[in-house]
């Protein structure tokens, strides 16, 4: 009987002894399986080399969150080491914008909206983004359609279905969430597309302000490669080119544009149509100052040649223009002859009359009769 039992509290012992060495191996991390569709967040809860002495991410091997994930597949690790936030991939769907933000890096400077990515454009990869100078913060590149495996530790991601990240504080959710309700309110996650019979009005939220007394930022970056912003939708490209913030004298017109909506924001407003038997004399409110060019027998004002701050010598001749009315007026001029009555009471189509009258005389005899008025006009 006593061998039985001892037999029996082996067999205990040993089963015991089993399943705490399974848990341990199991809490040691010391062997883990990544499935395809996900990705592992690295934390290294020890170090030789100590804890991270600056930002976020450990760059050298600290102890801390590391830069490089984990893709599927099993992977062996130092026991008791790490800890693996099993996350799952960013998928962007088709005809979506995605928008990163960023946790550690440098500081945005006081002058800057958005974070750079002119050298430090590749969210996939932490170590090099960090390196190259990336800065914490929202960034100026967007994500487009597509699958990404990024260390949501450092980086959030900000799509219109969810918010992808690995959560370290309760109150950091409403901080990004009220990031995203901006974005719905200015339709940020998907692209802007203008029809036929839209002009897109830009406004510019990033880059160095305007001069004193200008109204409209002037258009950058045609005519050079290295800096041809593709309509806004490349916005490193576009300060790079001496671009400003404020809106835009440059327009969209029928497309689709993937713009970041943190960057600039897009109004829509028709098309300006001049319609036959007229031209439209255009008042620019933006440009340089030109020269005069009406000459020595005009009286009435000044002519400025088209693209300068005045009046353009050059009107708009009848159809459908791509015109920034914030950048100027389009007045429009009948060229065809109509009639002018001082009759109380008769007005033209065009309304040119409606505020004349009969002529009131009175003659040498003391009569005081009224004078019907036409007169034809023709502007040339």
């Amino acid at each position: 009987m006593q061998h039985f039992l001892d037999e029996h509290l082996r067999l205990v012992v040993g089963i015991a002894a089993t399943l705490i060495g399974l848990l341990l191996f199991r809490w040691s991390n010391t062997l883990r399986y990544i499935p395809n569709s996900r990705i592992g967040v690295v934390e290294k809860l020890w170090s030789l080399r100590g804890s991270v002495k600056q930002g976020f991410i450990a760059l050298h091997g600290e102890a801390g969150f590391q830069p490089d994930v984990l893709r599927g597949g099993w992977h062996v690790m130092f026991p008791f080491q790490y800890r693996v936030h099993v996350m799952p991939l960013v998928t962007i769907p088709q005809g979506k914008v995605g928008y990163v933000f960023a946790r550690d890096g440098q500081p945005l400077p006081a002058t800057q909206a958005l974070a750079s990515n002119a050298a430090a454009k590749d969210f996939a990869n932490v170590d090099d983004f960090l390196r190259n100078g990336g800065q914490r913060g929202p960034q100026r590149r967007i994500l487009r359609e597509g699958t990404y495996a990024l260390n949501l530790a450092q980086f959030v991601v900000l799509a219109e279905d969810d918010l992808h990240y690995l959560p370290l504080s309760a109150d950091e959710a409403g901080v990004f969430r009220n990031m995203a309700a901006v974005l719905v309110e200015r339709g940020g996650f998907e692209p802007v597309i203008i029809t036929s019979d839209l002009v897109g009005i830009v406004t510019v939220h990033d880059g160095p302000s305007l001069p004193q007394g200008e109204i409209i930022a002037p258009t950058v970056g045609e005519g050079d490669a290295a800096t041809h912003h593709n309509s806004f939708q490349d916005p490193e490209r576009f300060l790079a080119a001496g671009g400003h913030r404020g809106r835009q004298l440059q327009v969209l017109v029928e497309g689709t544009y993937y713009i970041n909506r943190l960057f600039a924001t897009v109004e829509t407003i028709p098309k300006t149509v001049v319609e036959v038997g007229h031209v439209g004399v255009v008042v620019s409110f933006t440009g340089t100052v030109g020269r005069d060019l009406s000459g020595d027998t005009y009286r009435h004002g000044e002519l400025v040649a088209s693209g300068e701050r005045g009046v353009w010598s050059e009107p708009l001749l009848p159809g459908k223009y791509a015109f920034n009315t914030y950048a100027g007026s389009v007045l429009m001029v009948p060229t065809t002859n109509f009639i002018l009555k001082w009759i109380r009471n008769q007005v033209g189509a065009h309304r040119f009359d409606e505020n004349l009258s009969e002529v009131s005389m009175i003659t040498k005899d003391a009569f005081e009769p009224s004078l019907p008025l036409s007169v034809v006009v023709h502007i040339d």
